[in-house]
């Protein structure tokens, strides 16, 4: 894929990306591509609809530590206000991963940057 325009550092430093842990998940009902996530952002538990449900189940990743871009503008999904934004990406084989923080000592609502 290719690289995206480029941005300042003032547009990058806007961005408040922070560790959470994801603790609850459920299906959207009627979206099969919709999981609802409760997700300790250390500073606050929020909700955060992913289009994620096609690669993992809900019980698979209730605890997982995850990156959240907390600062992102609430948007309607379907009926439920999702409150940011979690990190994924793709592997070599293209499999959907998080983008993890699981470093010894780094807790929720440490900042990433």
């Amino acid at each position: 894929e290719p690289q995206k325009e480029t941005i300042q550092y003032d547009d990058f430093a806007k961005m408040d990306l922070r560790v959470g842990t994801i603790l609850e998940a459920e299906k959207m009902p009627k979206a099969n591509k919709l999981l609802i996530l409760k997700i300790d952002t250390g500073i606050d538990v929020r909700t955060i609809v992913s289009g994620i449900a096609e690669s993992f189940k809900p019980e698979e990743i209730i605890g997982k530590r995850v990156t959240v871009l907390v600062n992102l503008a609430s948007r309607n999904l379907r009926g439920v206000e999702s409150q940011g934004m979690i990190l994924m990406t793709n592997n070599a084989k293209g499999k959907l991963v998080f983008v993890n923080p699981d470093a010894d000592g780094v807790g929720n609502g440490e900042t990433i940057n």
